[in-house]
């Protein structure tokens, strides 16, 4: 293929699948080399950290996994998520993949472009609340398959749509990935500039200045359309001649912080085969909504209708108190948006999400400030309040609410475990615990993964 055939999302997907398996598959022939019996020996030798230790175990497994010299070929259904613009399982998709490996070598990997897609799914599937009323959606399509914060559920939807389009492939898994898993590789190979392009491409600024390029940038530099998109080839083949060239501090480093976009559900991964699915849930990187949890719970959840790509500048804080002084337990979330954009382009414009917070089973909504009429469900062993809330630009909104939680859950063994959804960078959080006596702890962090407060 030529670099003309090339998308950004391309670039992004083929980058994100590489990391995830070749740096697996480079430390599997490091070892082979190496004469380490298994890639759990290696991982002592690197500076992980405990728990980076135990991931990375669970990596090297997946490896051995898709280097298998068993004639077998392996498919994955590569889903792109433009967190950009987010859905409850982490951004809007605007493409997907078709990755094959057989004998660790991959065989194939192709994009589509999912206007094309879509168009062979037949209407008459309802879309989930709000889809219809606020984007004026009436089918449910592949695009929005992602409506859950669970990735299984996810993408066990996409894998459905995809058939009803006539897909032809059978899958043994599905990897999510979203947009700024790109800036993993520009953390370490550095700021790239382009010959024959104007602009430095580094991890602050790559996904938003490429984008301006191939869609805007172009017409000032008298580009042809058909040539628009040589950029995105011509940056791969620099960050993959860079990386080429590391030696094993730097192949770790990057390893090191592609786990972490693991850890933190920039990636998520769901395998058919029954001991890699183990694999992926005991590492946290199935992307699981916690459903055997029984203590105090908390996940909230946004879904951009209609709002551009304005999540990138949209910055949000927790602020929750659970109170056991009461008669009965009562919490109070308080979550403040900020809109940081002044005026209008071509990517932003006022927010609009459908904001859902996850809570203990036996919740019940007091009061709200700040947000529409409520909408009620229970889903995934959980009882979550939902409601459209609008931003305008340049404004900031605290959207509060209070709620009594089940009084199963007790002040003498509290813990809360707090899910972060798919595709939100780091999120100032405070939790306040008043217990029956009035005496209150205090716990400030900031929310980059699971966490659980109390432990």
């Amino acid at each position: 293929m030529t670099s003309k055939k090339y998308s950004l999302k391309f670039w992004i997907i083929f980058w994100s699948v590489s990391t995830i398996l070749l740096i697996g598959w480079y430390f599997f022939c490091q070892l082979r080399n190496q004469k380490y019996e298994t890639l759990e020996t290696m991982t002592n030798l690197l500076p992980w950290g405990e728990q980076g230790g135990k991931e990375f175990g669970a990596l090297s497994k997946f490896a051995s996994y898709l280097t298998k010299k068993d004639d077998q070929e392996k498919t994955f259904f590569i889903l792109f998520q433009n967190n950009m613009e987010l859905r409850p399982g982490g951004g809007y998709i605007g493409s997907f993949g078709i990755l094959k490996i057989k004998n660790g070598s991959i065989t194939k990997l192709e994009t589509h472009d999912l206007s094309n897609f879509d168009a062979r799914i037949p209407d008459g599937i309802t879309p989930p609340y709000p889809i219809k009323e606020t984007l004026k959606v009436s089918n449910w399509k592949l695009r929005d398959s992602n409506f859950s914060p669970d990735f299984l559920i996810n993408a066990k939807k996409a894998e459905e749509f995809y058939k009803i389009g006539k897909g032809g492939e059978n899958f043994d898994g599905i990897i999510g990935i979203n947009t700024n898993v790109l800036t993993s590789f520009l953390k370490v190979t550095g700021p790239i500039e382009v010959p024959g392009f104007p602009g430095t491409y580094g991890n602050d600024n790559a996904i938003v200045d490429l984008e301006y390029q191939v869609e805007k940038g172009f017409y000032k530099q008298d580009i042809k359309i058909g040539e628009r998109k040589a950029i995105l080839s011509l940056l791969g083949q620099e960050i993959v001649k860079r990386i080429s060239s590391f030696g094993l501090t730097d192949k770790a480093k990057l390893a090191g912080i592609i786990l972490e976009d693991l850890k933190n559900k920039d990636i998520q991964l769901y395998f058919k085969d029954a001991e890699m699915q183990k694999q992926a849930v005991l590492a946290g990187w199935a992307g699981l909504v916690d459903q055997e949890w029984t203590n105090d719970y908390l996940m909230v959840v946004d879904a951009n209708m209609g709002a551009f790509k304005s999540d990138r500048v949209i910055q949000r804080s927790i602020d929750y108190t659970v109170d056991f002084s009461k008669a009965k337990p009562e919490a109070i979330l308080k979550i403040t948006y900020t809109h940081t954009a002044k005026e209008k382009d071509w990517m932003t414009k006022d927010y609009l999400t459908f904001l859902r917070v996850y809570t203990p089973e036996g919740s019940w909504l007091i009061s709200q400030l700040n947000a529409d009429k409520p909408v009620y469900g229970k889903e995934l062993g959980k009882q979550y309040f939902g409601f459209l809330m609008g931003l305008p630009l340049g404004k900031t909104k605290t959207v509060e609410l209070k709620y009594e939680i089940s009084d199963k859950i007790n002040s003498n063994d509290y813990q809360l475990k707090i899910q972060k959804q798919s595709g939100l960078g780091e999120i100032p959080t405070k939790v306040t615990v008043i217990g029956k006596d009035g005496k209150s702890k205090e716990y400030a962090f900031s929310l980059v993964a699971e966490k659980i407060v109390g432990k």
